[in-house]
């Protein structure tokens, strides 16, 4: 999938020049969280699969272990995405990390996929994980994929989550 906006009645991918306004946008933006929260942090940006990724760094991980927790990540990602859209007018599906947070929660998607073909092994016929935003499910589907299995999403908005068969 990638960023849309609306042009009309068609929907047209975001120029890669329109992500990194986004990116840029949002960077001001958490840096004032940051400046209010009195947290020392760098911001890189960048653009990739049709999305804006932010990252906030420091060399000193306990900097930024208030804010890299996965569910502070997420909300502080959905406040951001509001503040983007707020200044463009148009829906963002910006990502947000946070002293490598991503890569944490990839971990833990991972094992919580491992946990799932364990059930399979033991004779399920499908395994359904927790409801996730969709950029955790595209992440599960991935794992899923290498691991030689098949996954689908099931549900809709904040009930939508994924199943896990064999092929």
């Amino acid at each position: 999938m990638t960023n849309v906006e609306q042009s009309g009645d068609a929907r047209v991918p975001a120029s890669v020049e329109q992500l990194e306004q986004e990116g840029d946008i949002a960077a001001d933006y958490l840096e004032g969280i940051l400046d209010i929260a009195d947290i020392d942090g760098d911001l890189a940006m960048d653009v990739r699969s049709g999305r804006a990724y932010v990252s906030v760094e420091n060399d000193d991980p306990a900097a930024l272990a208030l804010l890299s927790d996965p569910d502070t990540v997420q909300a502080l990602q959905e406040l951001t995405r509001l503040a983007v859209q707020a200044k463009t007018g148009q829906f963002s599906r910006l990502i947000l990390d946070i002293a490598g947070s991503r890569d944490a929660r990839q971990d833990q998607l991972a094992a919580l996929v491992d946990r799932a073909i364990a059930r399979l092994d033991e004779g399920a016929s499908q395994a359904s994980l927790p409801a996730m935003s969709s950029y955790e499910r595209k992440l599960i589907h991935d794992i899923v994929a290498e691991r030689g299995l098949v996954s689908e999403s099931y549900g809709e908005g904040a009930t939508r989550h994924t199943v896990i068969r064999r092929g």
